[in-house]
């Protein structure tokens, strides 16, 4: 056991407290996964995350996720605190304005630009339109009527991610879900033409037998960026809420590079703890 730098990000806020938490230790080597683990379970956030060498020489730092029981391959709002914390340690990009992390998902680039850092979606694992058993299970889940649920869509790109859109940001706002059983639900309503906002975003899933909702999450607001900026319902760039119905304010910015080929979701990050963890 030895002190390892620490800090605790708040992820796609630019003010303190209204966003999604990551705790960060900024020197993992050494570490064994079950010392990770334990860690990430003390923590109690949605996400822990531990920086090391990379091993691909393409990479400028490697991240190892953890929720409070499993390990991830990737996720959103961690893959953003990261490289704050990374750069917040002194790290240097090998690229000019890039930042390439490696992760379980493989290499994924974050640019830095106007004060916030994006990530580009990683490809989705799952797509597609969602069977009518599963459909009636969200509804189920989620307390409303099948009819109430606009169009659904598999959106996995790696924690699982089922979305389904309801008619607007409103009713996305009033759910009060109950048990998920098992599936990670992502839904999401319209905003009015002409709002800050183009829609409003919600995230449940199960932990220790009940349902939590996520304040921010990024790997969901990528792939539903992607299905909606897929099926013309958006335009880029435009902004994303997520977290009202918790307190929160987080605010996803979503753009695409000239090309369109990748689509890059990005927000401010704020550091509200720094020190050292016995590890």
């Amino acid at each position: 056991m030895r002190s390892r730098r620490f800090v605790q990000v708040d992820v796609f806020t630019a003010e303190a407290y209204l966003g999604n938490p990551l705790a960060v230790v900024c020197d993992g080597e050494g570490l064994s996964t079950h010392a990770m683990q334990r860690f990430a379970h003390w923590t109690n956030l949605s996400e822990t995350a531990f920086l090391l060498a990379p091993s691909s020489p393409e990479a400028d730092y490697r991240v190892r996720i953890f929720t409070p029981t499993v390990e991830l391959g990737f996720a959103g709002h961690p893959t953003l605190g990261s490289c704050h914390a990374w750069l917040l340690s002194g790290g240097v990009s090998k690229q000019s304005g890039v930042v390439v992390q490696e992760c379980g998902a493989g290499l994924i680039r974050v640019r830095r630009s106007d004060q916030q850092l994006a990530f580009a979606a990683p490809p989705l694992r799952r797509d597609g339109p969602v069977d009518d058993a599963t459909v009636a299970l969200i509804a189920r889940v989620l307390n409303i009527e099948i009819s109430d649920i606009v169009d659904s869509q598999w959106a996995d790109n790696g924690p699982g991610w089922v979305a389904v859109m309801l008619r607007d940001a409103n009713a996305v706002l009033a759910l009060k879900p109950a048990f998920v059983e098992g599936l990670d639900i992502g839904v999401v309503g319209m905003y009015p033409p002409g709002s800050p906002s183009a829609y409003e975003v919600r995230a449940f899933f199960a932990k220790d037998g009940s349902t939590v909702e996520d304040p921010v999450t990024g790997s969901l607001n990528a792939s539903v960026a992607q299905w909606l900026l897929r099926t013309s319902r958006v335009v880029a760039p435009y902004m994303a809420s997520q977290g009202a119905a918790l307190g929160r304010s987080g605010c996803v910015y979503i753009s695409t590079d000239n090309e369109g080929d990748d689509t890059w979701v990005g927000g401010h990050c704020v550091t509200c703890v720094s020190g050292t963890v016995d590890l």
